[in-house]
């Protein structure tokens, strides 16, 4: 097996897959920037807000004012040095640690392609992704036009992860069975021509959820043979393009689809390079030298432990829930970071009661003196967000004089169409409670269950 592993780390391949990928990586995180930027969401869920969900253990990240566009700028600045792999080591650094820092900012506006990125682009400092038809090349005098193959397979054994994993939370009663929450969801896009009138059909609501499931099964391996590859890239883009369409999910599908590309053979890529080459005035036959890239082999010892390390954390993070007891879609214990998306619409209210425990004295507080209408979506139907909102109401009331805080919370929620049934225990003082990686007893039991994985 050791032996086997060995071969496979000295098999090449052509780099015109991973060069594509950078480029159209690199294209579209700075397009997605630029949209953020001009939308002015930085403003809107960075400077105006005055209070910050954190990640638990990263709650020393936090935006920093007007300096906050600063991070934005040296994002999309080596987002565009990706592209055209220039000082691309450093470049795909900076990137990482600029767009992780803008995610780990406020746990407010967690998605889960924002997770995506980050471990992509993680994954791309370890891959000599600037070795051809890159600006580095072409300044070193230098082009590998083969690279060792695993820097490929690695992006695709990613991309089949996030699929397969998709895939597999879907294997639950309330999206096969209830066909939730595309039944809510579904008929609310009435006005969009042409399939608006569909959308309130219920055999709808049930194709989509089947098919869905059976999509994210099945793509990546329809992707890696070559007779159902072409198959696949057209699933791949109409199964994408519908989602832009039904749903405001912002630049992912395209990230994807243009991500899809990475399984296509290298004849492909060379096309798509030479096309760039018209475009652009660029002499791809500079950098087509048959030189193969040999990385060194302390190196190779370096990178093949981490990459051992960062795939097992994939493989095995998205299971966490099983050590939390009770519904993962009611607790959100495990619920992050495992591919689970959009499997559940809840609403909810969480209307938080001050009280001086030695006297009785009470008064409730107005939510929006503290948070934005966004934040207090999100805050009012997960557990973590209402233990730090009610940490800092404590802290907050403390600093005006209070004495003898304790902070309590009424709250309903209601889940994938149920009806609302009381969420935290009214009777804990919250102000006590610290967060961690343990279970939140204090989450009322889900009413019902929900079958499957």
């Amino acid at each position: 097996m050791k032996f086997q592993l060995n071969e496979y780390f000295k098999k090449n391949t052509e780099a015109a897959p991973l060069a594509v990928f950078r480029i159209f990586f690199g294209l579209m995180m700075l397009i997605s920037i630029i949209r953020f930027w001009s939308y002015g969401w930085i403003d809107k869920l960075y400077i105006q807000p005055t209070f910050f969900f954190s990640y638990y253990g990263f709650d020393f990240i936090k935006p920093i004012g007007n300096y906050t566009y600063v991070i934005f700028l040296l994002c999309a600045i080596s987002a565009i040095f990706v592209m055209i792999g220039y000082k691309y080591r450093l470049a795909i650094i900076v990137f990482f640690l600029s767009f992780t820092y803008i995610e780990l900012m406020d746990k407010t506006t967690y998605l889960n392609h924002y997770y995506f990125i980050s471990i992509l682009s993680f994954l791309l400092i370890f891959l000599p992704a600037n070795s051809y038809y890159s600006l580095d090349a072409k300044l070193k005098g230098v082009s590998f036009q083969k690279i060792p193959s695993w820097t490929i397979d690695v992006i695709k054994l990613l991309l089949g992860i996030v699929y397969f994993y998709a895939g597999l939370a879907k294997l639950n009663s309330d999206w096969l069975v209830k066909a939730m929450p595309l039944k809510i969801w579904l008929p609310s896009k009435y006005d969009i021509p042409l399939i608006g009138d569909l959308m309130q059909e219920q055999w709808v609501h049930y194709a989509f959820s089947y098919t869905g499931a059976i999509y994210d099964l099945t793509i990546p391996f329809l992707l890696l043979f070559r007779k159902t590859r072409i198959f696949a890239f057209i699933m791949v883009v109409v199964f994408h393009v519908l989602t832009r369409v039904l749903f405001p999910i912002g630049m992912f599908p395209y990230i994807m689809i243009v991500g899809a590309l990475i399984f296509f053979e290298s004849n492909i890529h060379h096309k798509i390079l030479q096309f760039i080459s018209r475009v652009s005035g660029v002499k791809k036959v500079t950098f087509d030298t048959n030189e193969i890239l040999n990385i060194q082999s302390r190196r190779v010892k370096i990178i093949k432990p981490v990459l051992g390390v960062f795939f097992v954390i994939q493989l095995l993070l998205p299971f966490r829930y099983v050590l939390y007891p009770g519904e993962l879609f009611w607790t959100e214990e495990g619920y992050r970071f495992s591919w689970r998306v959009m499997l559940m619409e809840k609403a909810g209210y969480a209307n938080f009661k001050i009280v001086n425990e030695k006297t009785g004295q009470r008064f409730y507080v107005d939510n929006d003196d503290f948070l934005t209408p966004f934040q207090q979506k999100q805050m009012a139907t997960q557990p973590d967000f209402i233990l730090e909102y009610a940490n800092y109401l404590k802290s907050h009331f403390e600093k005006q004089g209070h004495q003898n805080v304790q902070v309590f919370v009424e709250s309903y929620v209601a889940l994938n169409g149920r009806l609302s049934s009381q969420y935290i225990d009214p009777k804990v003082d919250l102000g006590k409670q610290k967060e961690s990686f343990k279970h939140k007893t204090w989450i009322i039991p889900f009413k019902d269950e929900i079958k499957g994985l």
